[in-house]
Order: structure tokens, then C-alpha cells, then sequence
């Protein structure tokens, strides 16, 4: 198989067809989009592909033939029809903006730059009145209606969510900008709009009530991001020496109502250096996100198989943000599942993969317990003493983790208050090691608070945060986790299973009870045919 040169970085489409790099054809998407309507809006993650898609858009409405010979549709295509193309960009130039007034000089250079590339010369005046003649000019010079496409539409506004009076001025500003496109629909032939986040069209759009919303459309799922098809087709010379389910479980399973797919920017760096990495992950830590969970004491195991409408997480609006909105709309949950309710779709959210899962809460980790170092220690030892089921190792794990979060920082965020915090930071430490999870395990018994696949094995965790604890007395949350049965549900793996309590003190702020049952295979056997088999009963000092 010939290979091909790899795109990484490159949002030009000229430039991945004349290089020879890899390319997903999606010019089928172009067909329809022009064909079915006229305005459109569409929200992503970042590096998901976006702007060479409106890159894309551009060269077929420009008419660059030689582009796209070979490709969906090159013989369903008026070549001999060209339009004047309008573009705009708020990628780059804008994270130092500390006020309006370098958004508007921005925005004048960005008009400027599309009118000479046009041949034309805009008079000076303001950013509506420009753009309103560029429009004008460009359709009586070319004798076409016009193309605009917008990319990062919103980034202005994100840089500034956490100065929202900053944040809210961008978006009036920009919302004036983008009425332009409503008021010259006339001499408009196709418009796109693309960004991360999915602000209220009335905050942002000023009445674009023609705009076409494609994010939640399930036939264009996939019309950024690469399929498991794509990969095996057109990437299949890169995938010698590469574990095909490793990929999936790594870097699969972004989900907008139709196909899973792939973000573009991490199997480009997979196939390039041959190493499983959080690559997309690592382009941006998402600070303001993580920040947020810790305000807003999120319960992370919680956020798994979280219940949202879909008016809720389209909903993204500055100072009124929900976890869940951000969490979607930035790419770190993601569509597992819907169920119509009535007149309401119901979506389930999930983590994406396994990337995201263990660098998400390896991130939190991090912050949450305030010493970045320790917690990535711990992480590694916590996987060596899972491997032997060392349970003694594994309680002074998380006691020596918890015990190094300085006074300091409980005192700041009032943790101390946060119950869910506790089992949260031992959520986040098995979860970054990218283990099997399964949070808030519901059985016909009741709801168990965690359980963990390893190794050919299964461990039961029940937390209980306790006001005192009395020394020698039961620990509670072992005793719960028999008197509910959990173990029930899964006697028909027939591997090992590890029931642990783990109490947590206020007074200490730290584990005050750590008490390991554990059966092997045989007595889970003898257990199913009603003969009785002592169990391994083990209580660790703290």
C-alpha cells in the first residue's frame, strides 16, 4: 500500500491536494448542504477539522476545479458557475484582546483583507457598514451572489468567559457584525457559521431565523472527524504495528445523534510517532473548565451517564453556562445514547474515550488535590499495587494523597463541605489510569458508588463520609455494599471480587476506614450452588 504524507496541522485544502497528504472526502456534505438550504451554523470541538471544511467550501464556490478531480463531486458540480468568497476568521490574533476596541480593529483588517483579495476598496466607516459594502461590491463586480463563511465565530467571547462584563461586550459587538448576513440575505447565495459553543441565536444572531443548525443532525455527524470506515480505507498503510482496538478505545466515540468518529488531529499524531498519547487533550488544558467543576463541586463520577435534554446542552450563554453545556459543547462529554420522551429527546453523556476520560480526570486530579506531582505519583503506584491486589499499599496511597492537600487549599474552595469531593478524588485516580470504570453501578439491589474491571477481576467501592469515627467499630460502607448484594451482579464473570468500604472522616479529612472482603473464583462458584466458603476478610489500620 502507498503511503501517503500525513496533513498534520494543515487546515488548506489546496495544500492537502497538491501535497499528496490524506484526505476524507467531504465534499458530499458541500453537495448537500448547498443543494437542502442556504444559511448554516455548525458546532464542534476545536481541532475537529472545521476550517479545513469551510477551506474546502471555499475552492468549490471559487470554482478551483483541478482540486477536486477524483473526489464525490467533481461530475455533480457547475464549475463554469464561479462566486465571490468572503471569509472570515477569529482564530488567531484575538486571546490578547483586553477590549472591544482591538475586536473592531481586528474585525476592520479582517473586512479589508477579504476586499483587496477581491480587487475592491472599502470606504471607512463602521464594521456593519463595511461588510454590508464588501457584500454589495463584491456581487455587482462578479455578477454572483455571495459566499460567507465565518470560522471560530465565537472565540472572542471564550477567551473571555471568565471576565463576563469582557465577554458580554464581545458578544454585542459581534452580534451587530453577524445581523449583516440577515440583512443582505438577498445578495447572499450560501453562508456557514462554525465555533465551539452554541450561543442563543437570539443573543448572538439578532433574529437569523433562516439559519439551518446542522450540529445535532445525525446525517452530518461525521462531516467533521474521521469514521472507523475512513480509517481502515484510507489510512490503512499506517496502521501496521498499530492495535486496530486500541485505536477505537483511545480516540473513538465523539457522537452527535449519527456516527462515531475520530478526531482528525490525534490520528494524524498517532500515525506519526506510533504512540498512544492524549494528543488532542494536551493542544489545550481546559483550565477554566476544570475551575468550574471545583466551584460548582461537581460529583464526577456523576457526570457519566448524565441525563440532558437537548435544549440544555445547546443552551450556552455568558454567567449562565451548565456543566453539561460545557462539558458537550467543548468535547470533553459526548452523545452515548437518546430516548424520545413525548415531544423531548433525552440524551445520556458520556465520556468520548479513553483519552479523554484519563487525561480529563487526571487534569482535575491534579487541581483538586492541589500537588500535581503527587497526584501523578500516586497514580503509578496506585496501578503497581492494583496489578498485585495489594489493598494495604493502595489505603496508604490515598492517605498519603490526601494528607498532602495543604490546609490552605481546603480553606479557599470550603472542600471540607463537599462530601461528594472525597470519593471524587478516588474516582479521578483510578480514571486516569484509563481502567474500566463503571460510576454509580445501578443494580435491581440498589445503586453501588463505583466498580472497577482489572486484570481479569472486580473490585466493589462504597464510600461513606462519616462526622466521627469510632475505633474498632464496623466499617459501614463494607457492611452496605454485603447487606445490598452487589456482589450478585456480577457472579457470572466468574473472576475474583474485591468488596471495599472506604469511610472518610470531616474531622481528619482523610481516609478513617479501609476494610477489604474478597472472594476468589471457587467461592464465587460455591456461592451460586448455596454451599457457604469463608471469605478473606481484611481490615487496615489508618
Amino acid at each position: 500500500m502507498t503511503r501517503k504524507k500525513l496533513p498534520i496541522g494543515i487546515q488548506t485544502f489546496r495544500e492537502v491536494r497538491e501535497d499528496n497528504c490524506y484526505y476524507v472526502d467531504k465534499t458530499a456534505f458541500a453537495l448537500r448542504m448547498v443543494q437542502e438550504g442556504k444559511t448554516y451554523f455548525l458546532s464542534r470541538p476545536r481541532r475537529f477539522g472545521k476550517s479545513l471544511f469551510l477551506d474546502t467550501l471555499a475552492e468549490l464556490f471559487a470554482g478551483n476545479e483541478p482540486l477536486f478531480r477524483g473526489l464525490h463531486c467533481h461530475d455533480k458540480w457547475d464549475w463554469g458557475t464561479k462566486y465571490p468568497v468572503i471569509r472570515i476568521s477569529f482564530g488567531a490574533g484575538i486571546t490578547s484582546v483586553r477590549d472591544v476596541g482591538v475586536l473592531i480593529q481586528r474585525t476592520h483588517e479582517i473586512l479589508k483583507g477579504n476586499a483587496k483579495r477581491l480587487g475592491l476598496t472599502l470606504e471607512e466607516g463602521s464594521i456593519p457598514g463595511q461588510f454590508s459594502q464588501l457584500i454589495l461590491e463584491a456581487e455587482a463586480k462578479f455578477g454572483q451572489r455571495v459566499v460567507v463563511l465565518v470560522d471560530e465565530y465565537d472565540k472572542p467571547i471564550l477567551d473571555h468567559l471568565t471576565r463576563p462584563e469582557l465577554a458580554r461586550a464581545m458578544r454585542d459587538e459581534l452580534r451587530d457584525f453577524y445581523a449583516v448576513i440577515k440583512d443582505m440575505d438577498a445578495h447572499i447565495k450560501f453562508a456557514f457559521l462554525t465555533g465551539v459553543s452554541r450561543f442563543s441565536k437570539v443573543n448572538i444572531f439578532s433574529g437569523l431565523n433562516n439559519l439551518k443548525d446542522i450540529t445535532l443532525n445525525a446525517a452530518y455527524s461525521d462531516i467533521c472527524g474521521y469514521t472507523d470506515a475512513d480509517v481502515d480505507t484510507i489510512f490503512a498503510p499506517e496502521l501496521e504495528n498499530l492495535d486496530r482496538e486500541e485505536i477505537r478505545q483511545w480516540y473513538n466515540g465523539y457522537k452527535w445523534r449519527g456516527e462515531a468518529v475520530y478526531n482528525p488531529f490525534d490520528l494524524l499524531l498517532l500515525f506519526d510517532c506510533h504512540e498512544f498519547r492524549p494528543f488532542w487533550f494536551e493542544t489545550g488544558t481546559p483550565t477554566f473548565l476544570v475551575d468550574m467543576l471545583t466551584e460548582r463541586k461537581v460529583y464526577l463520577p456523576a457526570l457519566l451517564k448524565t441525563k440532558s435534554s437537548s435544549e440544555l446542552i445547546s443552551a450556552f450563554e455568558v454567567g449562565d453556562i451548565s456543566t453539561e453545556a460545557l462539558m458537550f459543547q467543548s468535547g470533553y462529554l459526548t452523545i452515548a445514547g437518546e430516548k424520545i420522551l413525548g415531544d423531548n429527546i433525552m440524551f445520556t453523556l458520556d465520556y468520548p474515550n479513553r483519552e479523554v476520560r484519563g487525561a480529563l480526570t487526571g487534569n482535575i486530579l491534579m487541581r483538586w488535590v492541589g500537588n500535581p506531582q503527587k497526584a501523578t505519583q500516586s497514580s503509578f503506584e496506585l496501578y503497581e499495587a492494583l496489578e498485585i491486589n495489594d489493598f494495604e499499599r493502595i489505603r496508604g496511597i490515598f492517605f498519603s494523597l490526601y494528607a498532602s492537600i495543604p490546609h490552605d487549599w481546603f480553606r479557599k474552595n470550603n472542600i471540607e463541605q463537599f462530601e461528594g469531593y472525597y470519593a471524587s478524588v478516588f474516582y479521578a485516580s483510578f480514571a486516569a489510569l484509563g481502567l474500566e470504570i463503571i460510576p454509580e453501578d445501578v443494580s435491581n439491589k440498589g445503586k453501588l458508588d463505583m466498580a472497577i474491571k482489572f486484570n481479569g477481576q472486580v473490585y466493589l467501592f462504597e464510600f461513606k463520609v462519616l462526622a466521627r469515627k469510632v475505633k474498632g467499630s464496623p466499617n459501614t460502607a463494607l457492611k452496605q455494599i454485603k447487606e445490598k448484594g452487589y456482589t450478585d451482579k456480577y457472579r457470572a464473570l466468574r473472576q475474583p471480587i474485591h468488596l471495599i468500604g472506604v469511610e472518610f472522616s470531616k474531622k481528619t479529612r482523610n481516609v478513617a476506614g479501609f476494610a477489604v472482603e474478597s472472594a476468589d473464583e471457587a467461592d464465587n462458584a460455591n456461592q451460586k450452588t448455596g454451599n457457604r466458603s469463608v471469605a478473606i476478610h481484611r481490615r487496615f489500620s489508618v
